[in-house]
């Protein structure tokens, strides 16, 4: 009997190293394949992040890193001559990033896709911002530590008919004086065309449209009116492009719902963009088209640097790259004094939806 019990005891002991060797293999064979879908390896290191992966943080970190890969993937296919350079960078007060940026290729003038989780003590600045958008924060000592995280691009193609596209969608969350933690996800997916294509103009928000519908049908319809009203340069009384979508501050219904929803807008950006480049990438153009282009572009940095909230939440963030905060402006772009397109031309065409916002699914 005690030779069989210590046959048993034995058996079992081999059993569980066996387990434990199937485990560490398919530990490794998971991690293998997340570092062939990610640019490069992620922030928080993929053992922490797999060992915390219940944990939405960490969830929400593997979804931006998946979507970097996804992005620059499909945009190097269509531009193989071109390749993206990956630059990791660390923030001395928590944290830090990877910028993949794609410059001069045959398609794309300027991609970039990046990558930021960062953490520490939210500065005044910032922190002043945010209560000016009715957060009340209760800071300990004057203190606020906080982590955001997302992954945000842009995308500015050579051909004038190819539209500029934009996505950002990211993470927030702020622990106050009593230890109890604020939450909330934000961001979009945004098209701004050169010249108006009906056709791109419905396929663009039909893809965005049906990502939200998964969800709740009412959320299209605000976040759609809510991306008109936020992408308006004031002082121009037009908008930045044709919208999409754009929310922020959302903290309900619940954590898990709300993070479902943004992995289904961050899985529509490749189906709702590169359809169109496909589509444009080989069109001729003029010398005046190119020109209108650069007008607009023009127009692209005055938003980004005069009203965006997210170019100047970077900007206050102490640590903060601005290089990567700054990837969104154009490689070129011009200014003419008093610039008016004819009455009845393509460029006027443009202008009446961009001061009008048009229902581009109904």
């Amino acid at each position: 009997g005690a030779l069989g019990g210590l046959g048993l005891g034995l058996w079992r002991r081999q059993q569980a190293a066996t387990a434990a060797s199937e485990e560490k293999d398919e530990d490794e064979k998971e991690e293998e394949e997340l570092r062939q879908r990610f640019m490069a390896p992620p922030v928080s290191g993929l053992r922490e992040l797999r060992r915390r992966r219940r944990e939405l943080r960490s969830r929400m970190e593997l979804l931006i890193m998946e979507t970097q890969g996804e992005v620059c993937r499909a945009l190097a296919a269509l531009d193989p001559g071109a390749s993206f350079s990956v630059d990791t960078w660390e923030r001395k007060e928590g944290g830090g990033g990877i910028s993949c940026v794609l410059q001069d290729g045959e398609v794309f003038e300027k991609a970039g896709v990046n990558v930021s989780v960062v953490f520490g003590l939210l500065s005044e600045e910032a922190a002043r911002q945010m209560r000016s958008r009715g957060k009340s924060l209760k800071a300990k000592d004057g203190k606020l530590p906080f982590c955001a995280m997302g992954v945000s691009s842009v995308i500015h193609p050579k051909n004038p008919h190819v539209p500029t596209m934009h996505f950002n969608y990211r993470y927030f969350e702020i622990e106050e004086a009593d230890g109890t933690k604020q939450w909330w996800f934000g961001g979009g997916t945004d098209l701004t065309p050169t010249y108006l294509n009906e056709d791109d103009a419905v396929h663009f928000h039909k893809t965005l449209k049906e990502a939200c519908d998964k969800h709740d049908l009412k959320l299209y319809p605000k976040y759609k009116k809510w991306c008109d009203d936020y992408f308006y340069i004031k002082h121009r009384g037009e908008r930045r492009g044709i919208g999409g979508i754009f929310f922020d501050d959302v903290d309900s219904p619940s954590k898990e719902e709300v993070f479902q929803f943004v992995k289904s807008c961050a899985k529509a950006v490749v189906p709702c963009y590169i359809p169109i480049v496909k589509r444009h990438c080989h069109d001729s153009f003029t010398p005046e088209e190119k020109l209108w282009q650069q007008l607009r572009r023009g127009r692209y940095v005055e938003f980004n640097l005069v009203y965006d909230r997210g170019t100047k939440f970077g900007l206050l963030t102490p640590g903060s790259r601005i290089e990567s905060i700054l990837m969104s402006l154009p490689l070129t772009a011009r200014w003419e004094y008093m610039h008016t397109p004819p009455e009845s031309s393509k460029e006027a065409e443009i202008l009446e939806v961009l001061r009008n916002p048009k229902d581009w699914v109904h």
